[in-house]
C-alpha cells in the first residue's frame, strides 16, 4: 500500500485514509490540512530537521514547507516563484555516477531536479551545498521525488549534514 507525506508537517498517511468517506477524490493532508501531498513509493523517513520544498513542473517552488527557514534563513515570500536552485543557491556535488544527465549548466555534475523533471525518477541521497540567505554553504543530502499526477513537480527534501 503507497504512502504519501505532507511536505508542510511531514505527517505520513497510507493510501487507504486518504480517500476514506463518501468522496473519491483524495484529500490533502489530515493533520494540518495543506492541499496536496506526495507519493512515495518506498518507505521513506524524512530527519527531523529536514526542509521540504514544493515545486511546480518547471522546477519553480510552489511552497517552502516545514524546516525551509530553519535551513536557509528565507522565508516562503523570499523563494515562491523561484526555480529552485537559483532560489537555494544549489551546488550538487559531484558523487562519481560519470553520467551527463540533468546536466544543464555543463559542469559534467548531474542535476537532480533535472533529472526527475525530465524522467520522472526519484534521486536519494545526492550531496548538495546549500547558500540561501547565509553568509556561508549548508552541506545537505537532498531526496528529489517527482509528483506521479497529471500537473507534475516535484518534492526536494533536503537535510542539513553535521
Amino acid at each position: 500500500m503507497p504512502h504519501f507525506i505532507c511536505p508542510s508537517c511531514g505527517n505520513r498517511e497510507a493510501a487507504a485514509e486518504r480517500s476514506a468517506g463518501f468522496s473519491q477524490r483524495p484529500k490533502g493532508c489530515s493533520k494540518c490540512g495543506f492541499g496536496f501531498v506526495f507519493e512515495l513509493l518506498d518507505d521513506y523517513y524524512p530527519a527531523p530537521n529536514a526542509a521540504f520544498f514544493v515545486c511546480d513542473q518547471e522546477g519553480r517552488i510552489l511552497d517552502a514547507g516545514r524546516g525551509s527557514f530553519e535551513l536557509t534563513g528565507l522565508d516562503d515570500e523570499d523563494v515562491i516563484g523561484m526555480p529552485v536552485g537559483e532560489a537555494l543557491s544549489l551546488k550538487w556535488i559531484d558523487q562519481g555516477d560519470g553520467g551527463e544527465d540533468g546536466d544543464r549548466n555543463g559542469d559534467g555534475v548531474s542535476d537532480p531536479v533535472e533529472t526527475s523533471l525530465e524522467w520522472g525518477v526519484r534521486s536519494l541521497g545526492k550531496k548538495v551545498e546549500v547558500n540561501a540567505g547565509r553568509k556561508t554553504e549548508s552541506p545537505a543530502v537532498a531526496d528529489v521525488f517527482p509528483a506521479y499526477d497529471d500537473d507534475g513537480g516535484l518534492l526536494i527534501v533536503l537535510t542539513p549534514e553535521g
